[in-house]
């Protein structure tokens, strides 16, 4: 189905919010989706994750970096513009229960892919902690959102700017050494670069704390039809788009993910280049 935009915001950093009208969508979406988007007939199909929905207003909210070809592309779209292509929601909702104490990690863009899930552990009686992190404090998204629905809000910096200097997994060995004799933490849930995700797993696997991450894994159709979002879980081959995309991060082969998500830089680099010629912009210019 198609969808019109009807907000834009420019969050700075290369960052932008849509909030696009698909209410099929929107009626149906829950913690954990994604959509798949194609701009124009000739235009590449790419996933992002929901940020955010109203199903009463019929919208859904994506928060996306403009980094490649498509994404720079999306970019360039103004409030009335037309998506031609917004399907979903794609993937398994994410599973949601009165689990107990929840740190909730995301890094970059992967910040909006949290948000919606801390709404639904929030309203399923959790006591979440966020943790969230960028390269600087100007990239940080949502934080407001965030500590809003969060009984405490942590941050991450890699140059310092705000909060922690350095990792969000460092912040993360500091709360579970801090919660360790007051019931301790019941689930983690991390979304973001994969170094990221592999570096929260090998934080929490000798505590023994159920970790759940979501996966970025090349995709095409999203339908399972095509193979290309493959990732190997405990050793067995599951497809992203229906299997997941989230996943136990214990058992992820997250060096398979980390390789197979290299395949198609030089390609993607070739196409930006490409649009940008045509464009008569530089790498620099939004």
């Amino acid at each position: 189905m198609t969808g019109r935009i009807i907000v834009k915001k420019d969050l700075g950093g290369e960052n932008y919010l849509i909030e696009v009208t698909t209410p099929q969508i929107a009626s149906r979406f829950k913690a954990g989706q994604f959509v798949i988007i194609r701009m124009d007939e000739k235009g590449e199909r790419i996933p992002l994750t929901v940020a955010d929905y109203d199903s009463g207003k019929g919208t859904i909210t994506l928060i996306f970096q403009a980094v490649g070809k498509s994404t720079r592309q999306l970019a360039t779209l103004n409030v009335g513009d037309t998506i031609l292509d917004c399907v979903g929601p794609l993937g398994k909702p994410s599973e949601i229960g009165e689990f107990g104490r929840i740190i909730c990690l995301g890094g970059g863009t992967g910040i909006a892919c949290i948000y919606p899930l801390i709404k639904a552990l929030v309203n399923a009686k959790n006591e979440v902690i966020s943790i969230i992190g960028a390269r600087t404090a100007s990239l940080l998204l949502l934080e407001d959102e965030i500590s809003a629905l969060s009984l405490r809000t942590c941050v991450a910096t890699d140059d310092g700017s705000k909060g922690h200097h350095g990792f969000v997994t460092e912040v993360l060995m500091n709360l579970l050494d801090e919660y360790k004799n007051s019931d301790g933490v019941q689930r983690v849930v991390a979304i973001g670069p994969p170094v990221m995700m592999k570096a929260v797993a090998g934080i929490t696997r000798p505590h023994h704390i159920k970790t759940i991450v979501s996966l970025n894994s090349i995709m095409l159709d999203g339908t399972g039809m095509c193979g290309s979002c493959r990732v190997f879980i405990d050793g067995e081959m599951k497809l992203t788009c229906i299997d997941g995309p989230e996943f136990d991060a214990h058992k992820v082969n997250f060096e398979d993910l980390i390789s197979r998500l290299e395949m198609f830089k030089e390609k993607e680099s070739e196409a930006l280049k490409h649009y940008l010629n045509i464009k008569g912009v530089s790498k620099c210019s939004r």
